[in-house]
C-alpha cells in the first residue's frame, strides 16, 4: 500500500459474539440509571428518542457495517482503552506516522450517560429556541447574554437566577453559551449540577438532565479520563484519531465531547476528527455549526464525511417510538446532503487560503465507495482551487473494496487511505461476518472490480507480461 501512496486507518474490530438476548439484557441494564429513567418533575418533558427501548436494545439490529460494543463493566472499558492505546502505537510504528486510528466512544463508558448528555443537549437547544423565538440553526440567532437577561427579565432578581447568569459564558463575538461546555471534558465535572436553567416564568431552576447518582457521575468522569488519555497519547505520538459516529440517540453527546476534545488538542494541527453521517437531515446544519465554533474559538477542525451505517435501524426506531424520522427520505437526498456539506467545507478552506490563513485549519476525509462522490470531490477541488499538496482533503475506502478508486488516487498524488479492520481472527469474525452481508450495491462494485481485473489479465497475456508489476514509489501525502 505504501509503495502506491496509500495510507492506513487501523480499526480494531473485535466484537463479542453475544446472543441477541444477552446483548439486549446488557444494553437495558447499562442504559437505565439506578436513580430512575425520567427527568425530575420540575424539568422539561423528556424526549422519547433518548431513552432505551428493549426492541432496539441489540444495537446490531439491521446494522451490517459498524462494529458494536456492549457495556459490561468499568474494567472492560479500561481494557478497551488499553487496546486503543496499543492501536496508536501500531499506527506510529507501522505507518511512519501517516496513519490514523478509529475509535468508538461506546467502548469507553456506560451508554446511559451518553443518552442523558444527548438529551440535555437537545433540551438546551429547545430552551435556546424559546429564547430566540424562532426555529432554525441556533448559532444564526447570535443571542447574547443581554438577550438572555431580557428573556429572564421578570425573574432576574432571584438569587439562583443571578448565580446562573454569572456562570453563563460567551465567546469572543459575545455569542451566548448556556453552559460552560469546556467543563464537560474536565474530570471533576458534575453533570447533575451543571445542566440547570431558570424557568422564565417562575424563576425556579430546573434540571435538563435527570439526577445522576454519585457512582454514575464517577463513571462519566472515568469515560472522559479514558478518552483524554487516548487523545493525549495520540498528540504525544503525533498521530491522528477518528471518533466514529454512532446512533442518533448517542450522537449529540459524542459530537459535543469530540468538539471539546478538538478545542483542547487541535491547537496546532487536526489530531481529533469527528464523523458526520450524511443520511441525516441535520448534517449540513451540524457541520456548519461546528465549523463556526472552530472559527470563533480558533481550533483546527477535522471531519470524516460518510453516508452512514445505521439508516434502517434509525427509521425503524423512529417509527416504533413515535418521533420524527431523522434520516433523509432517499439515496439521492443523502447524496445531495453529502455534496452540499463537502462543498461548504471546500468553500471555507478556499476562504482561508485567500486570507493567507493556514488552510489546514479545516481537514476533511471523503470516506465513500461511491465513484460519483469521489469524482465530485476531485472536480470541486479543481474548481475551487484546492490542490492535493494542500493536504486538507483525503479519501478513504475499506480494505478489499474499491481498490480501483483508492490506488489510482494514491498514485495521482491525492491523500488516500484504506480502513483496515484488524485483531485476533476469532474475535474479529463476528464483525467481519456481518460485513460480508453488506448491501447489494457493494456486490455490484465487486462485479465491476472483477471485470476490471479480467480486462487487466487479458492485457497482460496479450503483452506476455502476466507477472508485470507497475513500478510505484509514491510518497504518501
Amino acid at each position: 500500500m505504501r509503495s502506491f501512496g496509500v495510507k492506513p486507518i487501523l480499526d480494531y474490530s473485535v466484537e463479542e459474539d453475544l446472543s441477541q438476548e444477552e446483548a439486549e439484557k446488557r444494553e437495558v441494564e447499562a442504559s437505565v440509571s439506578s436513580a430512575g429513567t425520567n427527568l425530575s418533575e420540575d424539568s422539561a418533558d423528556s424526549l422519547p428518542q433518548y431513552s432505551v427501548d428493549k426492541t432496539f436494545a441489540d444495537r446490531r439490529y439491521k446494522v451490517q457495517s459498524a462494529r458494536t460494543y456492549f457495556y459490561l463493566n468499568e474494567a472492560t472499558c479500561e481494557r478497551n482503552m488499553e487496546t486503543f492505546l496499543e492501536c496508536l502505537d501500531a499506527v506510529k510504528g507501522a505507518t511512519f506516522g501517516t496513519g490514523i486510528t478509529a475509535i468508538k466512544l461506546t467502548a469507553l463508558g456506560r451508554p446511559q450517560l451518553l443518552l442523558q448528555v444527548s438529551e440535555v443537549i437537545m433540551q438546551a437547544r429547545r430552551y435556546m429556541m424559546d429564547l430566540a423565538g424562532s426555529t432554525g440553526n441556533i448559532l444564526t440567532h447570535h443571542k447574547t447574554i443581554q438577550d438572555l437577561e431580557r428573556y429572564l427579565g421578570n425573574v432576574s432578581d432571584k438569587a439562583e437566577v443571578k448565580q446562573f447568569l454569572e456562570k453563563v459564558t460567551s465567546d469572543k463575538d459575545g455569542i451566548l453559551h448556556l453552559f460552560p461546555w469546556t467543563g464537560i471534558i474536565n474530570e471533576d465535572c458534575q453533570l447533575s449540577e451543571t445542566f440547570r436553567v431558570p424557568d422564565p416564568v417562575t424563576g425556579q431552576m430546573r434540571r435538563l438532565i435527570s439526577k445522576i447518582p454519585p457512582k454514575e457521575e464517577e463513571m462519566f468522569r472515568n469515560m472522559i479520563r479514558r478518552l483524554n488519555t487516548i487523545v493525549k497519547t495520540a498528540q504525544d505520538l503525533d498521530v491522528r484519531i477518528m471518533i466514529d459516529a454512532e446512533q442518533t440517540y448517542f450522537q449529540p453527546a459524542i459530537s459535543r465531547i469530540t468538539l471539546e476534545m478538538m478545542r483542547k488538542y487541535n491547537t496546532e494541527k487536526a489530531i481529533v476528527f469527528n464523523t458526520y453521517q450524511c443520511y441525516l437531515k441535520d448534517t449540513y446544519k451540524e457541520v456548519c455549526t461546528d465549523l463556526e465554533q472552530a472559527k470563533r474559538q480558533n481550533f483546527y477542525f477535522g471531519a470524516k464525511l460518510v453516508r452512514g451505517a445505521y439508516i434502517e435501524q434509525e427509521r425503524a426506531r423512529a417509527a416504533a417510538l413515535g418521533y420524527e424520522d431523522p434520516t433523509n427520505p432517499s439515496f439521492e437526498a443523502t447524496t445531495e446532503m453529502y455534496h452540499k456539506t463537502l462543498t461548504e467545507c471546500l468553500r471555507r478552506i478556499r476562504i482561508l487560503k485567500d486570507a493567507n490563513i493556514d488552510p489546514k485549519k479545516i481537514a476533511i476525509m471523503v470516506a465513500s465507495h461511491n465513484e460519483d462522490t469521489v469524482r465530485f470531490a476531485i472536480e470541486k477541488m479543481q474548481e475551487i482551487g484546492i490542490h492535493p499538496e494542500d493536504k486538507v482533503i483525503c479519501f478513504g475506502q475499506l480494505l478489499g473494496m474499491c481498490d480501483y478508486i483508492t490506488f489510482p488516487l494514491g498514485q495521482a498524488g491525492y491523500s488516500a487511505y484504506k480502513y483496515i479492520p484488524y485483531g485476533p481472527v476469532n474475535e474479529v469474525l463476528p464483525y467481519l461476518s456481518r460485513r460480508a452481508q453488506e448491501n447489494k450495491g457493494v456486490l455490484q462494485k465487486i462485479k465491476k472490480e472483477k471485470r476490471l481485473l479480467l480486462s487487466e489479465i487479458t492485457k497482460r497475456l496479450a503483452k506476455g507480461q502476466l507477472f508485470y508489476k507497475p513500478k510505484g514509489k509514491y510518497v504518501p501525502i
